[in-house]
């Protein structure tokens, strides 16, 4: 289900960790098939969660931190500083 439109303050954070995670994606020279494949989702439903067309459920943004190991703060834009993810993932 798209996502509705809300506060421009709100969209805008949305769009900043969407970014985040296309480049997080580049820069580990993935493609959205890969990552897709990765999450258990089509390509199409990735694509989607990058451009902000779907909202990412927790469960997605917990396994991304795993695979590129960077903390949930990192990953949803509240830090620039790429903390491992805790525990022992990897």
């Amino acid at each position: 289900m798209p996502r509705k439109k809300q506060d421009p303050e709100i969209e805008s954070r949305i769009e900043y960790y969407n970014q985040r995670l296309r480049d997080l994606r580049t820069d580990n020279d993935l493609t959205q098939t890969q990552v897709a494949e990765i999450l258990h989702v089509s390509q199409r439903t990735y694509s989607d969660y990058e451009l902000g067309n779907l909202r990412i459920p927790v469960e997605v943004y917990i396994e991304l931190a795993k695979y590129y190991n960077v903390d949930m703060n990192y990953i949803c834009g509240l830090t620039n500083i790429k903390t491992p993810f805790p525990g022992n993932w990897t």
